[in-house]
């Protein structure tokens, strides 16, 4: 095996466990939303000049590491389930607006 392939195995790899670490945080809130748990807020209220938003800066929540690794792989900003999220310039702050 060349270091080539060898490099382009490990990046299939990182996708892969990339992909199933964004599919298990979307089955706990589903499985959160199913059974009516509650997980600690991690959203604050913000204003800017778009209008109201909410912000999270929870670097210290697993979901929310997902959710940032998540965000940088498509460019920083991204819609899913009826939310716009985006992220800071500081790359720790996340932001979400909701969407219709």
């Amino acid at each position: 095996m060349t270091d080539e392939s060898l490099v382009l195995l490990v990046e299939d790899l990182l996708e892969f466990l990339n992909s199933m670490e964004a599919a298990i945080t979307l089955f706990k809130g589903q499985i959160d939303k199913n059974f009516g748990l509650k997980r600690e807020k991690t959203w604050d209220q913000a204003d800017g000049k778009n209008g109201p938003y909410e912000r999270s800066e929870d670097v210290n929540n697993s979901e929310f590491k997902t959710m940032l690794k998540d965000l940088t792989r498509h460019g920083g900003k991204l819609t899913r389930n009826g939310w716009f999220y985006w992220t800071f310039k500081n790359g720790l702050a996340v932001g979400r607006k909701k969407r219709g």
